[in-house]
């Protein structure tokens, strides 16, 4: 499964169209939006991971610039704070990719930061706010 996060920039002639549930449609990627703002007439902007073949995955972002979809890929960079932490697991129930888990008979809360896409669902589910998302990198074109 390859999984990746982009900047979406909709211009405002787009707003009423379906764009995004067409890369469900025609190229089996599933898709999770982390933020969007999009309002009838004005330009949009989104933020959202894209999960499914790399080959896929790259055909669906050609067809979101054929649709005039500015993408920018989002590279983050999630940490945990372990003086924070108080090992609640709450985290480990909403990672899409099991980046947060729970070691069992220990019951302690792991994090592999190498299996993590920087999706942020960690950050908001986090009571005591140990987890963070900084986005580093943003490409200047989208790459696969």
């Amino acid at each position: 499964m390859y999984i990746r996060n982009y900047f979406l920039r909709f211009p405002k002639e787009t707003c009423d169209q379906p764009i995004i549930s067409q890369l469900s449609r025609r190229y089996d990627i599933g898709f999770n939006i982390l933020k969007a703002d999009i309002l009838p007439l004005r330009e949009g902007i989104m933020i959202i991971e894209l999960k499914g073949l790399r080959e896929n995955v790259k055909e669906s972002l050609a067809y979101l610039k054929d649709k005039g979809v500015k993408v920018e890929r989002l590279s983050g960079k999630i940490r945990r704070d372990d003086e924070k932490c108080f090992q609640c697991g709450s985290c480990t129930g909403i990672c899409p990719v099991g980046a947060l888990y729970i070691q069992r008979p220990e019951m302690a809360v792991l994090f592999e930061p190498e299996k993590c896409t920087g999706c942020g669902l960690c950050v908001t589910g986090c009571p005591v706010r140990a987890m963070t998302v900084s986005f580093d990198e943003i490409a200047e074109e989208a790459t696969v």
